[in-house]
């Protein structure tokens, strides 16, 4: 895919390609959302092997989206003395440290650790985020900005989309044979074994890690992104005179609120999904939910066999259990996936902020309708949502930053700081349904979130 920069730079100079870079920074987002996503599992995963309260598993986020907080400002720091290549590679080894972490974590099964371990690769993912995506918006002509967010976030969204399932069948799946040898050991003695299940997945993101963190230091050469013009530049400036900070420009504040509990109520539902499904009391799944489980069960068995799982089906006959809430919780990220690929021809086609308007109102009427829902219908409607958020991010984040001119680079790393509502609403959540009504009051949370957002497509962006 060869990307010109703008028709001007053409003119004076052949087009420039982006394919190289772009594939390399698709690699990094489905890296983003693989290892994000696995948390949604993580959390009732760490919530039994610690014996946890809805609102102590919640922390599991707060540590991860705590990082986005108070790294991204010191993110722009390395960045700007390293570079965004020798960044990269920073970031990347500092992620492999957070997995490296979770091998104590298991051995000693103390929350402290695994918090520590998530916050950690919480801070590399942050200096990876801030780097990566006014990397992607800048790299190639501004009205493709969207469109370009959309593509980076499809890998994104399909690394979020793998990652549940192949941690729900690596800790929450075996034959029925290692469940019933777990379910007759003392207590202590079934968490102490169970707890060494998460060591597979976060060895082999280590390795990973490592070698991308290698060919980024010694194979690939990025071009510097302060070589690349911006098209909208100079159209910007007139707009940012007489501003003193990103901050004097009300539309990214609202934007930034908007990135805020937009990441917090996609992160919400992932995360509390699979114990809205455990207090719905589903004792018999409908014959669609149970083929779809068995479906991708078969496809995941052959991954799970990497991780030195015996090939085992879920069982669907019990009714709603934590690996079958791993499958929509798939779904949910899956839904992402597929409308950012319905929505990258769209993107290009009609104006983003009509598009953003429509997906905040059946955001709100989705999460809504599962309140006064019951069973599985209640969760179908909040999986549904997944293919809402889809493009909320590649609309917000340009509109947030437009017109910003010289402040564009401190704009961006205020949005970033914002994907903190992903540490922040969860609590919330949990919260709510540990001490005020259950599961049910909590996703009211999600459905305030949603109203904002439609607020924000409706009147917020415009530029003041």
């Amino acid at each position: 895919m060869a990307i010109p920069v703008s028709s001007a730079a053409s003119t004076a100079a052949p087009a420039r390609s982006y394919a190289g870079p772009m594939v390399l920074m698709t690699t990094l987002f489905f890296l983003f959302g693989a290892v994000t996503n696995f948390n949604d599992v993580l959390m009732p995963y760490l919530k039994d092997v610690c014996q946890l309260t809805d609102l102590q598993s919640s922390a599991v986020q707060s540590a991860f989206f705590g990082a986005y907080f108070l790294m991204s400002l010191p993110a722009g720091w390395v960045l700007k003395k390293l570079g965004y290549q020798r960044g990269i590679v920073v970031g990347l080894l500092v992620m492999a440290a957070g997995a490296l972490l979770f091998i104590p974590a298991a051995d000693s099964r103390a929350f402290a650790l695994f918090l520590t371990a998530l916050a950690t690769l919480g801070a590399g993912i942050t200096l990876l985020q801030v780097a990566a995506n006014p990397y992607v918006s800048i790299l190639g002509p501004a009205r493709g900005a969207a469109a370009r967010v959309s593509v980076v976030g499809v890998a994104n969204n399909f690394g979020g989309s793998l990652s549940p399932l192949v941690g729900g069948l690596v800790l929450f799946g075996g034959s029925v044979a290692l469940k019933a040898r777990l379910a007759a050991l003392p207590l202590n003695e079934r968490l102490a074994e169970e707890s060494q299940l998460v060591k597979g997945p976060y060895i082999g993101l280590a390795v990973f890690l490592v070698l991308l963190a290698a060919l980024f230091f010694f194979l690939v050469k990025l071009p510097d992104i302060e070589g690349i013009p911006e098209e909208a530049a100079e159209e910007a400036r007139p707009m940012a005179a007489g501003r003193t900070s990103a901050l004097s420009f009300p539309h990214l504040v609202l934007g930034v609120v908007a990135i805020f509990v937009y990441v917090g109520v996609e992160v919400g539902l992932g995360s509390f999904l699979i114990r809205y499904g455990e207090s719905q009391g589903i004792q018999q799944l409908s014959s669609f939910t149970q083929s779809l489980v068995r479906g991708l069960n078969v496809a995941t068995n052959y991954v799970g066999v990497l991780f030195g799982q015996q090939p085992a089906p879920i069982d669907t006959a019990a009714g709603f259990t934590k690996a079958v809430g791993a499958v929509l919780v798939s779904s949910y990220w899956f839904g992402s996936l597929i409308g950012r690929v319905v929505g990258i021809p769209l993107l290009l086609k009609f104006h983003n902020r009509v598009l953003l308007v429509a997906v905040c109102a059946a955001g709100t009427a989705l999460v809504g309708a599962s309140i006064l829902s019951t069973g599985e219908t209640a969760l179908w409607l909040i999986v549904l949502c997944g293919l809402m958020n889809s493009i909320m991010w590649p609309v917000i984040f340009p509109l947030a930053i437009t017109g910003l001119g010289p402040f564009t680079k401190q704009g961006s790393s205020y949005l970033i700081m914002a994907i903190v509502g992903g540490a922040l609403i969860p609590p919330l959540m949990g919260w709510l349904a540990t001490h005020g009504g259950g599961l049910r009051v909590a996703f009211v949370v999600p459905a305030l979130c949603y109203l904002y957002l439609l607020f924000y497509a409706v009147s917020g962006y415009r530029v003041r």
